[in-house]
C-alpha cells in the first residue's frame, strides 16, 4: 500500500504541473488594446525589458554593440545587433521612454571603426553589406527621430549614415550583372558570389532616406540606378513581389525566389522615401504595387495576420530569420509619415497583427517572452529569442504611429 500511495502522489504531482503549464498557456501576459495608448506603452515597456535581457554590451568585460552568444556569429552580428539597436531608437521615439537610451548611444559608438562607417577592425573578416546596411539605417533613424545626438567630439548620426552610404557607394559592382552589391565585402566570405536582396535593400532606403534627409539629388540618382537594377535583374517582379537573389556566376538569372519579409520591406522603406522626395506618380505606383504584394505575409482567415511564409509553417526558421518580421512591421508604420494615402491599409494589418502577437507572448521564465508564430491563436510555439522579441515589440509600437510626431529633414 505504501508503493501505491507513492504512486499516487507522484501521479498527482504530475497532474498539478501539467495544469499549471496549461494555466500559463490560457493565461495572457498582455491584453493589447489597440485603441489605448497607455495599454500599448506598458505592454511595450514589458517586451523591452525582455528584449533588453538578451543584451549584455553595457556589461563589465562584454563588447558594447554586440549581442552575446548565439547570435554573435557571422551570420548575426551586424544584422541582428543593429537592428537591435534600430528598435530601441524605435522604442524611445514612439514612448518618449529615455530608460536604455545611454546603453543605445554606446553600442551606436562603439561599432562605428576607425573610419566611422560601421566597420570596425573586431568584424572586418565576417561583415556583409547588408550587416553594414542594418547600422546605416539605424542611425539614419536616430537622425530622422532626433535621438539625443553623441557628444561633440564623437561622429554625429547623419555622417554616420553618410559614411556608410558612400562606402557600399564604391562597392557597387557592374563587371558582373551589370551592377548591385555583393552579399559580401571580403571575397574569403561564403556568399560573395551572391548578390542578395536585403543588401540592394538597404542601400536603396538609405539613399532614398538621405534624399529625403538632404535634400541631395545625388542620393536620388543611386536609389533610382539601384530599384532599376532590381527590376532588370528581376529581383522584383512585375506584380512587385521580391525575390531573394542571384549568383553571379549565372549572371544574376538564377533567381532564388524565396520571399522573405524584410526583403519586401527594404524596398518598401526606400520607395516611401523616394515618393515623398519626388511627389512623382511613378514612385506612388511603384509603392503602391509593393505593398499589395506584400499581403502574401499576411495569413488567416482575414488575411491579416503577420506570417514568414517562407520558414514558418516548415519549422525551419533560422535565427536570422526569426528577426525578419520585425523590420517589415517597422517600415510598413514608418512609411505611413511619408505616404499617409498608406495608412489605413497598412493599419488594418498592423492592430491584428500586434493583438496576435501579444497573445502569444506567454513563454520563459517570467511568463511573458514572445514566440515566433502569431497564428496559433495566441499559444506561445515554445521559441523565445532576440528575433521573437524584437518582432512582437515592432509590431505593438507601430499601433503609436499615428499620434508620433513627423520625422525631421535637415
Amino acid at each position: 500500500m505504501a508503493a501505491l500511495r507513492g504512486g499516487s502522489s507522484w501521479s498527482v504531482s504530475r497532474l498539478l504541473s501539467a495544469l499549471l503549464l496549461l494555466s500559463t498557456q490560457l493565461a495572457a501576459a498582455y491584453d493589447l488594446d489597440t485603441s489605448n495608448h497607455d495599454n500599448i506603452k506598458s505592454v511595450a515597456r514589458k517586451m523591452t525589458e525582455d528584449l533588453m535581457s538578451f543584451y549584455d554590451g553595457d556589461k563589465p568585460g562584454k563588447t558594447p554593440g554586440l549581442l552575446p552568444d548565439p547570435y554573435y556569429c557571422k551570420y548575426t552580428w551586424l544584422s541582428k545587433a543593429g537592428a537591435l539597436m534600430g528598435t530601441m531608437i524605435d522604442y524611445w521615439y514612439y514612448t518618449g521612454d529615455d530608460t536604455w537610451n545611454k546603453v543605445v548611444t554606446q553600442g551606436l559608438l562603439h561599432q562605428v571603426g576607425k573610419f566611422n562607417d560601421y566597420m570596425p577592425e573586431n568584424q572586418t573578416r565576417t561583415e556583409g553589406n547588408d550587416d553594414q546596411g542594418f547600422w546605416g539605417l539605424a542611425v539614419m533613424s536616430a537622425a530622422e527621430y532626433k535621438f539625443p545626438d553623441p557628444p561633440p567630439d564623437q561622429p554625429q548620426w547623419l555622417a554616420l549614415a553618410q559614411a556608410v552610404f558612400n562606402t557600399q557607394a564604391a562597392r557597387w559592382d557592374p563587371e558582373h550583372c551589370e551592377g548591385g552589391l555583393r552579399w559580401q565585402i571580403f571575397q574569403w566570405n561564403n556568399g560573395y558570389d551572391y548578390k542578395n536582396t536585403i543588401s540592394q535593400a538597404c542601400f536603396f532606403a538609405l539613399a532614398g532616406r538621405l534624399a529625403l534627409y538632404t535634400g541631395n539629388s545625388s542620393y536620388a540618382e543611386w536609389a533610382d540606378r539601384t530599384w532599376d537594377w532590381m527590376v532588370g535583374v528581376k529581383f522584383i517582379s512585375d506584380d512587385y513581389y521580391v525575390y531573394d537573389g542571384g549568383h553571379i556566376q549565372y549572371n544574376c538569372t538564377n533567381i532564388v525566389p524565396y520571399q522573405w519579409t524584410y526583403n519586401a520591406g527594404g524596398m518598401i522603406l526606400g520607395a516611401a522615401a523616394m515618393y515623398n522626395y519626388t511627389g512623382t506618380e511613378v514612385w506612388k505606383n511603384r509603392l503602391d504595387g509593393l505593398i499589395k504584394a506584400a499581403d502574401v505575409f499576411f495569413v488567416g482567415p482575414d488575411k491579416n495576420i503577420m506570417q514568414e511564409v517562407a520558414c514558418e509553417t516548415v519549422e525551419l526558421c533560422n535565427l536570422d530569420q526569426q528577426s525578419f518580421k520585425a523590420y517589415l512591421s517597422r517600415w510598413l508604420a514608418a512609411i505611413t509619415k511619408w505616404a499617409p494615402h498608406l495608412t489605413d491599409r497598412i493599419m488594418d494589418k498592423i492592430r491584428p497583427s500586434s493583438v496576435a502577437a501579444a497573445a502569444q507572448c506567454k513563454g520563459g521564465a517570467n511568463g511573458r517572452m514572445c514566440g515566433l508564430k502569431w497564428t496559433e491563436n495566441g499559444t506561445w510555439d515554445g521559441m523565445q529569442g532576440v528575433g521573437q522579441q524584437m518582432a512582437a515589440l515592432e509590431i505593438t509600437l507601430g499601433n503609436l504611429i499615428e499620434n508620433s510626431r513627423q520625422p525631421v529633414t535637415a
